[in-house]
């Protein structure tokens, strides 16, 4: 159970880390002076005001004189700032460099190790399989779809299949008994005259009455 008591592993701490603080460090002092500095100048500005009206010039003025120090101070404390603020971006963003650096390096090593475990010969034989199945499947697919046969073949097809529905139908009707089967049906005789339809028959009696009519008028 020693190594459930065991201290965590502390990380290095590198130059750039301890540079990066003194910097930092310094930054904020500067901020805080700026903070002073600006509470000073309102503060003698006021007091300057006061002096004046109680006419105390000379008193004013040595604020004033003070007021313009602490100015030119201020304006060396934001150049010291800005140079600071640079530097530590500079800093901060050359670490993150050599972090993609070091992942590109491990990314490389992890790469040349899975290249080394493939080989072109296998790579090759791979492809050439999944080549022929994938042919094979298209091959298959083509014969179950019909896709292998031409039109013409496709009509003669159709034109076997029309003639073997036909032969079934064909053998499933009963067949029509004929009379030598059974005597018993008679079928009718068929008339030896001319059969005449019922638009002629009309026609033949409206003829008949006009040959009547001039016989009736000589009559009367």
């Amino acid at each position: 159970m020693g190594h459930l008591f065991s201290k965590k592993k502390q990380s290095k701490v590198t130059q750039q880390d301890k540079a990066l603080l003194e910097l930092k460090t310094t930054r904020d002092k500067i901020r805080q002076y700026q903070k002073r500095s600006e509470s000073t100048l309102q503060r003698d500005r006021d007091l300057a005001k006061q002096l004046l009206q109680n006419d105390k010039k000379e008193r004013a003025k040595l604020l004033l004189r003070r007021k313009r120090f602490i100015e030119e101070k201020l304006k060396q404390a934001d150049g010291q700032l800005e140079n600071i603020e640079q530097l530590i971006q500079d800093i901060e963003f050359a670490q993150v460099e050599i972090k993609v650096v070091d992942s590109l390096k491990v990314g490389n090593d992890a790469l040349k190790e899975i290249n080394a475990l493939m080989n072109i010969e296998d790579i090759e034989k791979i492809l050439e399989e999944t080549q022929e199945a994938a042919e094979k499947q298209k091959e298959i697919d083509a014969l179950l779809s019909g896709g292998f046969l031409t039109d013409a073949e496709e009509e003669e097809v159709e034109v076997e299949l029309e003639a073997l529905l036909q032969d079934t139908l064909e053998k499933q009707l009963p067949e029509a008994p004929t009379a030598a089967e059974n005597p018993e049906v008679v079928l009718p005789d068929v008339p030896e005259q001319e059969i005449v339809s019922a638009e002629e028959e009309k026609e033949k009696e409206k003829e008949k009455e006009k040959d009547r009519e001039p016989v009736a008028l000589e009559a009367s």
